[in-house]
Formats: C-alpha cells, structure tokens, sequence
C-alpha cells in the first residue's frame, strides 16, 4: 500500500510506507525472535523469509583450539581421533538440524497465517549473514528479537540486534517484549522534522491502518541545554572574553530561540504530520514534550503503555558518517515496547512544494544562515512554510524579520527588553531535595535545569515543582548500581497515576523499599508504601 506518495526536489520518490511484501525474520527460537516472527505474520502481505546463521567453521577452530586443554581421559590418540569425529558430526550435522528445526517452527506459523515461507541458513557470524542478506535487494524490512537465548537479567539489547541496526541500511523491527503485540496499546513516533522521522509516520500510519491501531505523534525539545550550558561557559569567560563573544546577546538569543522559536518549529512538525495522517485516513494524537528528548520520549511511551515506538534511524542534526542517531540508540535500548528503526524517508508535499516554487534574496539568504548553526535548517523550514501559507513566492529580509519575530517574541531587536540571568533564590523545600544527590555534577546540572523551569514559569524562586521532574532520573543514575526492580503489573499500576503525580509518587515508593532493604516491588510493597504515605499525611487521632 502507498499512502499519499510525495516527490522530493531531488526527483525521488519518498521510501514510506515501507513494503510489507518480503519481511526478513531472524530465527533463534528464542522468545523475543518467535514474537518477531508473530508480528511478521500480523503485517506481511507477501512472503516471509526466515534466517538462522550457525558458525560451524567458528566452532570447529574453537574445538581445534581447545584440544590441548581437554582432560587427561581425552589426551590419548584413539580417544582424541573419536572425540574429533563426533564433534564432525556435530558441525557437519547436528548445527544445520538445529538450524532446520528453528525454520521449521516458523514455517508452522507462517502456515497458519496463510503466507509462503522460504529459509536462509547461511555460516558465519550471525550478524554479518544478516547484514549479507540484507544487502542483497531481496528483502523490504527486517524483523528480530532484542535478546536471544543468551539473554540475562538486566539486558536491554542483545549484541547482534545492536550491531544489525547500526549497520542496516533498511528498516528494521526489533521485538523488545517477548508476549506484547502491535495495536495492545498505542503506536507511537518520534518527529523531529527530518525526512527519516517523517517516514517512520507514514509507516506507522500503515502499520495502524492494518491492525486498527491508534497513531500518537510526539515531537520533544530540551529547552533547559543552553541554560546549563551557558551558565557553564559564564564561569570560564573572563570580562574581556564575555565582551568579545558578545556573551550576553548570544544568551539572551538562545533562550528566546529555544523558549519560543524552536517549540514553534516542532509545533509546526507536528501540524504537517497531522495534516499528513488526514491524507491518509488515519487521525492522530499530536503532542509537543519538553525535556530531553529521549527522556521525554521515553516518559510518554511508558505513560501510554505504547506498544511499538517509531523513529527515524538519524535525524534532523545528522551528518553523512552518523550511523545511529544519539536519541534513537537510547531509546532502542530504553523502552519497553517493540521499536522500528527506520531508514525510509519521506517529503511532506507542502515542504517539496515550497522548497520547488519559493526564491529567497541573496539578503535573506545571507540572515537565515546568520541563524545558530544548530537550528538553522529548523529556522529555514519555519520561514518557507509561513511563506506558503500568506502565499508568497519570494522571501525578503523583511519577511524573515517578521517570521522569526513571531518565532521569537522580544525578538533580540533593538527595543527588546533585556531579561536578566541572575541564578535565583531556592525554597528550602526544593534546595534540601537538590541534596540528595550525591553526584556533584548531576546535581550542578539538575540545580541549573530547576533554574530554567523556574524562569519558564515566570517565577522568582525555585521551588520544589521545578525540581521534582528532573528527581526521577537523578535517583536513576544516583543509584544505578542498586536499582529498583518494578514488577510489570506494578509499573502498569504506577502508571495509571496522574501524569503531573507520578514521579513523586514513584520516588516515594521506592524510597519506601529502600529503607526496608527492598528491591523489587510488587503490588504489597506498594500497598504497604501507600498505606505508610496516608497515615503520614492523616494520624489517627489520639485518644482523649
């Protein structure tokens, strides 16, 4: 199915919706790669292929390896020539009827779903069979487990998944969840503006349109980065170095910039994504989240208990030599649901419109590429799409002026107000929660995060709800090497809490556990946590 097909300046035809017509599936029978094999099925409209790489000639060097160190029992000839022979067998047979067996097991369910099955058991590291294989034309889009049968408690992604999508040129689908299937809950894509993130919506708009799954469309900022980073640089600049950087203009430009102007950019991704999904019947919630980004990102996902997350292998930022982009390799190993990482593009056509009938002046030019270098593109994008929408075919200074004075309320203009970046008072609520953290370094970059929401409410003082969102992952990384194991049916309860309460709630809980030597909370520990927090906050009155 194709949806809403655009053309790029280039001349090219968008990659999204990816092809469902030849899923590759990597076999392992493990469970992560049978639920990935299950998802293949629910989505293929043509035929699946299934893949199990052995390494015989890997085996066999081992073993040679290893002679010399085998018992005394095996160090005599004949015993050793035996030995040699059934470890033959082993690699001559006994791996390709292991290999058998797993393709067997998904021919079986391939059967059931009605879809033709063919079998790859090629030899040699499993990793770069599936790399070969994918390289070869034959297949539209991979599917494989997170983990396989080496999996251990605590393992997010197992080596092969990890190396198979930084290396992969085509989409690929990794099961993070060994029971959860696509459409449980929520489809879910990351946008950043770029060619891949669009992409992955249209995509996921396939995928929902197939399995009658909602679509939600989240675009995060980090609108607290430049306030840490240039209370850093202030410490380090001397007057004479502050004057010359122009220090205080360039602050006073990003914090403007990344308050308003960046937050409108994002905004106006998701309202082209929003029209885009309208296009193709599908309708979708949109959301806009501050924070950074994969923490932001990841937040949402758990909040509505999303069962696939969708994003574009590189985004808006990248460069040619980027082989995974900073968020997505979090996030693939961060959330619980199933991720799609995604190398499709697509060029929403009011974008290619634009870019196709708009001329700017060498004026303008010359101040949009004025613009800081990382939000340029961001900037450039924002000024051609108002240009379509009052209908103009040619862009002046003036015009770019007026754009991102929307952008930028106060603008940075000769008549703006200039704000003040004194550090702010604290509560002693808020000040007596910052220590907690024994990381100095978290704790400076916490102190200066608080400070940015603080300013971003117009208040004062710092106060403990400007400090609170930034505590759960402080407690994360502050205990990383004791963390709290949450059950499932737990962390479900958990998040059924109200959004601007959970995080409090989960500290409080988990420190709960932890001044009882607990590590893991079910529904007791929580009921208990529950139980202690409501007679802290109504004692039962004492007898007269």
């Amino acid at each position: 199915m194709v949806v809403n097909p655009a053309i790029d300046k280039g001349g090219r035809a968008s990659s999204a919706p990816v092809a469902m017509q030849r899923i590759l599936v990597a076999l392992d029978q493990s469970d992560y790669a049978n639920n990935a094999m299950k998802q293949a099925t629910r989505l293929c409209d043509g035929r699946i292929t299934g893949i199990h790489a052995y390494a015989a000639r890997l085996h066999d060097r081992r073993f040679k390896q290893m002679e010399g160190g085998l018992p005394e029992r095996y160090q005599r000839e004949s015993e050793m020539e035996h030995q040699r022979e059934v470890h033959q067998d082993l690699i001559g047979m006994g791996l390709g009827l292991i290999s058998d067996s797993y393709h067997d097991a998904a021919a079986a369910v391939a059967e059931r779903a009605g879809l033709p099955f063919a079998r790859l058991s090629p030899e040699g590291k499993n990793y770069a069979c599936l790399l070969e294989a994918m390289q070869t034309g034959e297949h539209d889009v991979m599917f494989m487990g997170a983990l396989g049968l080496g999996a251990v408690a605590g393992s997010t992604i197992g080596t092969v998944a990890e190396r198979v999508v930084r290396r992969a040129q085509m989409d690929v689908f990794v099961a993070k969840d060994r029971r959860i299937d696509i459409g449980d809950g929520p489809i879910v894509v990351g946008m950043d503006g770029s060619p891949k993130s669009f992409g992955a919506l249209m995509t996921a708009l396939d995928i929902a349109r197939r399995l009658g799954a909602s679509v939600h469309v989240v675009a995060a900022y980090d609108p607290f980065y430049h306030y840490v980073a240039f209370n850093k640089i202030s410490t380090v600049l001397d007057e004479e170095a502050g004057k010359v950087f122009r220090f205080k203009e360039q602050e006073q430009l990003h914090e403007e910039l990344i308050d308003d102007g960046i937050a409108r950019i994002y905004q106006a991704h998701l309202n082209v994504a929003r029209t885009e999904a309208a296009a193709a019947g599908v309708s979708v919630v949109c959301e806009l989240l501050a924070g950074k980004p994969y923490q932001a990102i990841r937040k949402y996902v758990e909040q509505v208990q999303a069962s696939l997350l969708l994003l574009g292998k590189t985004g808006v930022h990248a460069d040619d030599g980027l082989d995974i982009g900073g968020n997505t390799e979090n996030l693939l190993r961060m959330v619980p649901c199933h991720v799609w990482v995604g190398m499709a593009e697509h060029y929403p056509a009011s974008d290619v419109v634009a870019e196709e009938t708009i001329m700017w002046s060498d004026e303008a030019t010359e101040m949009i590429n004025r613009a800081p270098e990382f939000v340029r593109a961001m900037a450039r994008t924002g000024v051609i799409r108002q240009a379509q929408k009052e209908g103009h075919t040619f862009i002046t200074t003036r015009f770019v002026q007026d754009v991102m004075g929307k952008m930028m309320p106060g603008g940075g203009g000769d008549d703006a107000a200039p704000q003040s970046f004194e550090r702010l008072e604290w509560t002693a609520d808020a000040r007596a929660m910052l220590a907690k953290i024994s990381d100095a370094s978290l704790r400076e970059n916490i102190e200066l995060r608080a400070e940015k929401s603080a300013r971003r409410d117009a208040c004062a003082t710092v106060q403990t709800g400007h400090i609170e969102p930034f505590m759960v992952e402080a407690t994360l990384q502050d205990n990383a090497a004791g963390a709290i194991e949450w059950r499932s049916a737990s962390l479900a309860r958990l998040n059924r809490v109200p959004e601007a309460f959970r995080d409090q709630v989960r500290s409080g809980i988990e420190s709960f556990a932890r001044k009882r030597g607990i590590t893991v909370i079910d529904a007791q520990i929580e009921d208990e946590a529950f139980a202690n927090a409501r007679m802290a906050m109504c004692p039962e009155p004492k007898a007269e």
